[in-house]
């Protein structure tokens, strides 16, 4: 039996050798894999000995020749392969370990020169795997260091059955399908979306199920070069509580990218999706407090976010704080995402729970994509990175916003981009005092809205996603009535002039963006 090795990443390469060389197996090497072999006290042969010709072009071209991959393709079934082989004078190989230059861990560095990169694109490596892979019945394709030991426990204990075979070979064609997928998405020169293209996702965890019971449900980490190094909640660290589930993951994301829209220390809470809590502070107790306050129902059992690390005083402050509503019942969260945790504050927040899940996440940084699955197929967008300090305010009333008024509008206009739509936030202070969110009507969530805020509406401001189709009668002279000093909305209906109008009666300033948040 002979084995042919040739890997970038060496680690257990010698011991793996070394088992194989102990079961009776002749070793056959390349480059920096031999001299590593050699250096260890392994019998190898130089992979030229075996084809009879160098390495050449500064070793692009290595393993690429007929004796090498006559010896992998060959089916040892059939009588008229052996014979080709016979004829040729070449033997087989029965195992081949092998893995591929480091292309992402180079193009993901800064300034890297094109020619630089090029050359960490594997050719030979991905030829071989795909070969023995192929072949895998009657060849052990090894692309993993991790499936090292267990491939030599199935060689002392008789050999490697059909079962371990195929899983080995569906690795090294998962292995290079990623590779490749991150070389064509290096090599797209367009700034638009391709027409077409591969996401690479690696498995994280299993999951109990997905949002109900009855259906099953994975977690993914994506692969993608356009997701490297770019944070978010898929790379969160879980410092305690219970197993994360589909829809915690779903509320988490939520949270995070909604608590990271603002840049003053901020608390949002979010329920379903959907902030229903949020306040900025420079006090972050007092943040959070006012965040529960605006809807003490729907924060309990729901998940806690805050753009700066929690310590000891605010780990206290979760862990001992009682509902507004009556004053004794303690709150329950699910989750707590923060960027980072002094470790007083985590050993006091793990206090709260032995349930609770406590997430420390690196910040989703800008520019990314969008993708939504529907039925046959998948829709991708740019990820809606505009924020009010981006695009150019419109004041289209007679009276504009004070500074106080603009700063709440911002702060409205973060909350309601989070929202679904139809999406209306109430916010006065740098604090949300009401939302309303996915209604069919924009009018619905203007009056769910306002009623979460109650009397505090009364000197405070209204966001909303999308225009508003009508005004008198309607949203905005709702909006008016109901005590509503300024408002910011993307405009562009035909009855822009109706809001204005109506605006200017009750003296209240409005302002257009020219950008809609929509969010379904």
């Amino acid at each position: 039996m002979r084995a042919l090795l040739t890997v970038y990443d060496k680690r257990g390469i010698d011991a793996f050798a070394r088992g194989l060389a102990e079961l009776g197996w002749e070793l056959v090497s390349t480059g920096g894999t031999y001299e590593a072999l050699r250096a260890a006290g392994l019998r190898v042969q130089k992979v030229e000995d075996v084809t009879g010709f160098p390495e050449m072009l500064d070793g692009r071209v290595k393993t690429l020749h007929p004796r090498i991959h006559a010896g992998i393709l060959a089916r040892r079934d059939r009588l008229a392969h052996l014979e080709a082989l016979d004829r040729h004078g070449i033997a087989t190989i029965d195992l081949v370990a092998c893995n591929l230059y480091p292309f992402v861990a180079t193009v993901t560095q800064p300034n890297v020169p094109f020619d630089e990169a090029i050359e960490q694109i594997d050719i030979g490596g991905p030829t071989l795997l795909r070969a023995a892979a192929k072949n895998h019945r009657d060849v052990i394709v090894v692309c993993d260091p991790d499936d090292y030991e267990p491939v030599l426990d199935a060689l002392r204990r008789g050999g490697a059955d059909e079962a371990l075979r195929r899983r080995l070979a569906w690795k090294a064609f998962a292995h290079v399908s990623a590779y490749d997928s991150a070389v064509a998405e290096w090599l797209w020169p367009g700034d638009g979306f391709p027409p077409a293209f591969t996401i690479p996702l690696e498995l994280a965890q299993p999951l109990r199920y997905g949002e109900n019971p009855h259906q099953r449900a994975a977690f993914y980490r994506d692969r993608s070069l356009a997701a490297t190094g770019k944070g978010g909640i898929a790379h969160a660290v879980q410092h305690h509580g219970k197993e994360m589930s589909y829809n915690n993951f779903l509320d988490a994301d939520a949270a995070w990218n909604a608590v990271n829209e603002f840049p003053a220390p901020t608390c949002v809470i979010v329920k379903h999706t959907n902030p229903c809590g949020v306040a900025s502070r420079a006090d972050l107790a007092e943040a959070y407090r006012l965040a529960v306050a605006a809807d003490p129902v729907s924060a309990f059992g729901g998940i806690v976010a805050f753009n700066r690390p929690v310590d000891e005083r605010l780990a206290r402050e979760i862990r001992e704080f009682r509902s507004p509503l009556d004053g004794e019942t303690r709150m329950f969260y699910e989750i707590v995402v923060a960027p980072g945790y002094t470790p007083e504050g985590l050993a006091v927040l793990k206090g709260k729970s032995r349930d609770l899940r406590i997430l420390e996440a690196p910040q989703l940084a800008r520019g990314g994509r969008s993708l939504r699955q529907v039925g046959g197929g998948w829709l991708v967008q740019d990820a809606d990175d505009l924020g009010p300090d981006d695009v150019a305010w419109r004041v289209v009333t007679e009276r504009a916003p004070t500074d106080e008024e603009r700063r709440d509008l911002a702060f409205a206009w973060r909350c309601v981009k989070h929202l679904k739509s139809n999406a209306i936030t109430v916010a006065k202070e740098e604090r949300l005092l009401g939302m309303g969110s996915g209604q069919p009507n924009r009018v619905k969530s203007v009056e769910i809205a306002l009623e979460k805020a109650g009397t505090a509406a009364r000197g405070a401001v209204l966001a909303s996603d999308a225009f508003f189709p009508f005004a008198w009668n309607d949203a905005v002279e709702k909006a008016c009535q109901a005590g509503i000093t300024a408002i910011i909305q993307p405009g562009g209906s035909l009855r822009d002039q109706d809001a204005i109008d109506c605006c200017n009666k009750y003296g209240v300033a409005m302002v257009f963006t020219g950008v809609r948040h929509f969010r379904h």
